[in-house]
């Protein structure tokens, strides 16, 4: 895998990975624009993107129906630096029937455990839990 990063200026990097374009930049407090994803929330974007794909694909070959599905990724860090993600709270939530939480179970505990290398990454330094809401 590679990806390029070009400096755009006023802390911006545009960054590309095939036709994807991704823009990180600073916050205006720092030099930048703000208008941009910060480098640290890519991390948590890329977390709920690798388990939420396996959560689906997992769920799909169950054969289980749902009619929504969210995922939310909430982290603290440390307060020295380097401040690296000390904490990852997954939220998945789910408008289906209750009937379906185990299955939905097996599948998020299949994606931390087994398939979801960001998750495996991220939980070499940080406390890594989840919680399932179904509505």
């Amino acid at each position: 895998m590679e990806i390029k990063a070009t400096y755009q200026g006023n802390k911006r990097f545009q960054s590309n990975d095939g036709i994807a374009r991704i823009t990180m930049d600073a916050p205006k407090d720092a030099g930048g624009l703000g208008e941009g994803v910060g480098p640290k929330s890519l991390l948590l974007y890329g977390l709920a993107g690798c388990t939420g794909l396996d959560v689906v694909s997992i769920l799909e070959k169950k054969k289980v129906d749902y009619d929504d599905f969210e995922i939310t990724v909430a982290a603290e860090q440390t307060g020295t630096h380097p401040k690296v993600y000390k904490s990852i709270k997954i939220t998945y939530t789910f408008k289906t029937d209750e009937a379906n939480r185990q299955d939905i179970e097996r599948a998020i505990t299949l994606s931390e455990t087994t398939f979801c290398g960001v998750s495996a990454m991220l939980s070499k330094t940080a406390k890594i839990e989840w919680e399932l809401i179904i509505k």
